[in-house]
């Protein structure tokens, strides 16, 4: 991802109404959604602590549904935002610059998932 190991960043876990709340304070959309990330890289003090990456919320509320709808572990769910989240932090993006660059971040997020579980740090069977 091109971070030193220095790297920090602020993860939150809550409930759907605190991330409606910040969507809503924040980006303007008045709905939860499941994962929102705050670059603290970017803007005129982006360059103060380049160890800072930034804060990734995730709603636990969203990411069960989800996981559910889907089929899949909640426990994997939360860590596939996690890394979205970080994703964006390092600067992906896949909402406001185009296919190409969706399908490069969709690409890097199945890389890292893969490597997570070839790791064995991610359980398939979900026990």
């Amino acid at each position: 991802m091109g971070c030193s190991e220095e790297t920090e960043l602020s993860v939150s876990i809550v409930g759907d109404r605190s991330i409606r709340r910040i969507n809503r304070n924040y980006l303007a959309k008045d709905h939860p959604t499941n994962v929102i990330s705050f670059s603290l890289r970017e803007g005129d003090c982006g360059a103060i602590n380049s160890h800072l990456l930034g804060d990734v919320i995730i709603s636990a509320d969203t990411a069960a549904r989800e996981a559910e709808t889907g089929g899949i572990d909640t426990g994997e769910r939360l860590l596939f935002l996690l890394m979205h989240g970080i994703l964006h932090l390092c600067g992906y993006d896949h909402e406001r610059s185009g296919e190409a660059e969706a399908r490069r971040m969709e690409s890097k997020e199945k890389e890292l998932f893969r490597t997570l579980k070839k790791e064995g740090l991610l359980n398939p069977t979900g026990s």
